[in-house]
């Protein structure tokens, strides 16, 4: 059965651009990443997912239990990252579309963590904001049936491009909430292990941490599609953080003066997203950017209609 979705105009803009870079880094013929880097992305990978679940260690202290270093921590902050390092390590050995792989990365993410680890949830469960209920989970015993139809469907779907496939599935996974607990940090690996499957320098691409930098908008997005009764608004969003994880990958800042104006307010849209920012913040993307250039660029896409602005001179405010 096909998840509720559409792919709208700014999703199918957002999705040539990240199409757009990664032919960029296939053209640019770049080597691989080697052990070092590869091992920091996993770190920042893993530290920002459990960091969105409020685990407390830092980079520096995940790096030094992957080394198998003594941490002076928590001891569920400790399992959790154990369990993760051990989890993102067997990423390669599985499938997006099957159920079998998905309680199997359940079970080693959630070991010792929750009483069931690699089962589906046996209970009903609402998720709760402040003092009220923002979401409730269909019935404990549609969860097999509907994550069966979900990855059913993924499997058959030759049509929706990878890096979409990969936001339904997140949303629909967190929407469905399939565990007892881990539903948000299982949600956000397998967005990354189907963005693996598509292409490989997503493996260097840490899009957890795009989602850590903007956790407010994170939830607030989710909780609109809930409302929509279809993951649209994520699919979007999704593909702004995706792309926005790519620049930082593909485009080193010092390149980015030497694009359009046209080009560097569309990579700011994957950067900035829905948030507001100033001159100054827009500059900081694009460092050797003069300011008299920036105020152009910014004027061009405000005369467009590409920007809303607020306010004047100093107290400028601009938003996509």
């Amino acid at each position: 059965m096909r998840p509720p979705f559409e792919i709208t105009p700014r999703a199918a803009s957002l999705l040539a651009e990240v199409e757009r870079l990664l032919g960029r880094y296939e053209g640019a013929q770049v080597a691989p990443a080697g052990p070092m880097l590869r091992r920091s992305m996993r770190v920042r990978t893993i530290q920002a997912s459990l960091e969105i679940e409020g685990n407390t260690l830092s980079e520096e202290q995940v790096t030094a239990v992957l080394e198998g270093k003594r941490v002076l921590a928590p001891e569920r902050d400790l399992r959790e990252v154990q369990n993760a390092i051990r989890c993102y390590d067997k990423l390669h050995r599985w499938k997006p579309a099957s159920t079998k792989h998905l309680l199997e990365a359940h079970q080693v993410m959630m070991a010792g963590l929750v009483q069931r680890p690699g089962a589906w949830r046996s209970r009903g469960v609402g998720i709760a904001k402040g003092n009220l209920i923002a979401h409730v989970a269909p019935p404990a015993d549609r969860v097999a049936g509907l994550m069966n139809s979900l990855f059913e469907w993924m499997k058959a779907e030759t049509q929706v491009p990878a890096p979409v496939l990969a936001a339904i599935c997140h949303y629909e996974m967190e929407f469905i909430h399939p565990f007892e607990d881990g539903n948000g940090r299982l949600g956000r690996l397998w967005h990354s292990l189907i963005l693996f499957h598509h292409h490989p320098v997503f493996a260097q691409v840490p899009i957890e941490s795009a989602i850590r930098d903007r956790q407010a908008d994170y939830y607030a997005v989710l909780g609109l599609c809930d409302k929509a009764g279809k993951s649209s608004l994520f699919i979007e969003f999704s593909l702004e953080l995706t792309l926005a994880a790519l620049t930082s990958m593909v485009i080193s800042p010092q390149s980015r003066t030497r694009m359009s104006g046209v080009e560097r307010m569309s990579v700011a849209r994957g950067l900035m997203g829905v948030q507001a920012f100033s001159r100054k913040d827009y500059l900081g993307h694009f460092p050797g950017l003069s300011p008299a250039t920036a105020s152009r660029d910014l004027q061009q896409a405000v005369d467009e209609g590409t920007l809303k602005k607020t306010g004047d001179k100093a107290t400028a405010r601009y938003r996509f």
